[in-house]
């Protein structure tokens, strides 16, 4: 998912400025949304210090799907075991945007210094398809259906969302920049990204059933998101 180098210049770059802006201004609105508005059901200090603890520990599972996991190069981009639908259903979207936004900055200062010019095109290829993602999972899901309760039709649909967001959002990429030439390595790119379709689901799935075993141990104040075990 991540844009080659050189590959938006001048006026193409202006946009991704543009568009990553508003991605992140997206998911600042989730963050205030989540402390100030919903889930408002512990004392204030008590609240922020779990909203914190979920964006740490999306923040662990990004850069370790950035960094550690396999990431081969495939046509324009390189394909990435991303989780974004996993970082939704188990910390919610605001801690999972601040968890894949911050990994990202951190992998292009600390490790990547060729990728910082291109930040806002790629945060904008992560959060735009976090933000189908819950828009998708609010229009259906039944509001009384608690995300450990899902079946795998929801969970595919809620990976489809995301993954073929992030397919999208390269290929729009790469055609801004390269072009028609541009069709046959976005071809190659997409149809790589069919592994991850086949991965991120049944990995959700099982995530999802351990954290409904592991309810009676972990209590309803988790770090997890209330939506995991409640209805909404």
């Amino acid at each position: 998912m991540h844009i080659e180098p050189g590959l938006l210049t001048g006026a193409k770059m202006a946009l991704s400025y543009l568009t990553g802006t508003a991605a992140l201004f997206g998911a600042a609105r989730s963050v205030w949304t989540t402390l100030f508005v919903s889930e408002r059901v512990v004392p204030a200090f008590a609240h922020f210090l779990r909203f914190l603890v979920r964006s740490v520990c999306a923040f662990a599972i990004a850069f370790a799907a950035f960094e550690l996991l396999p990431h081969p190069a495939v046509g324009v981009s390189e394909v990435h075991l991303i989780l974004g639908s996993t970082l939704f259903l188990l910390f919610g979207v605001a801690p999972a945007a601040v968890g894949l936004a911050t990994a990202l900055l951190v992998q292009g200062l600390f490790f990547a210094p060729y990728d910082l010019p291109q930040y806002f095109a790629n945060v904008t290829t992560l959060l735009a398809p976090l933000f189908a993602v819950a828009a998708v999972a609010k229009r259906t899901i039944a509001p009384h259906t608690p995300y450990t309760d899902l079946r795998y039709r929801d969970v595919f649909r809620l990976s489809l969302t995301y993954q073929g967001g992030v397919v999208l959002w390269v290929a729009f990429w790469a055609f801004l920049g390269l072009g028609a030439q541009a069709w046959q390595q976005i071809a190659t790119f997409g149809a790589a990204y069919l592994s991850v379709l086949v991965v991120e689901p049944a990995l959700d799935l099982a995530l999802l059933a351990a954290a409904k075993h592991a309810k009676p141990w972990l209590g309803e104040d988790t770090l997890f998101t209330a939506r995991l075990h409640r209805a909404a």
